[in-house]
């Protein structure tokens, strides 16, 4: 399955003096979803990165069709979409309680050697916890 769910409650730091969530906000919503998509497929971040190996972000795309409030329970999906030599591209989705889509993004994350930064081939055993 490549597809996990998580819920976040809006919470009043996040939002702009309208009471709605401040745009950049929603990216963190995405790592969130990509954080606990990783850790459903049983990969810790931390031991990732401790093993060598980082996932920074290389590329974001953001759509916003309606805005979060405070206080709204929002639903974050996660997809992994593509997976390249490097690189991994997840989907994000965001909805309200109502099931409305209010925000839908797309994420590039590249590996890199974790000393010198540099892109490296997709480890073998992070291609396999991803891929089943």
């Amino acid at each position: 399955m490549n597809t996990h769910y998580i819920q976040i409650r809006v919470r009043y730091q996040e939002t702009d003096r309208m009471g709605i969530v401040y745009h950049a906000n929603y990216l963190s919503y995405f790592e969130l979803g990509r954080v606990e998509w990783l850790r459903f497929k049983g990969l810790d971040y931390a031991r990732l990165e401790d093993s060598g190996v980082l996932l920074p972000v290389v590329n974001v795309s953001v759509n916003y069709m309606a805005p979060a409030r405070y206080d709204q329970l929002l639903s974050v999906k996660t997809e992994l979409v593509k997976i390249g030599g490097a690189s991994l591209v997840f989907q994000n989705k965001i909805y309200d309680e109502n099931k409305q889509l209010l925000v839908e993004g797309e994420v590039t994350l590249v590996a890199a050697d974790s000393s010198s930064f540099k892109p490296i081939k997709i480890p073998a055993s992070l291609l396999s916890l991803i891929q089943k």
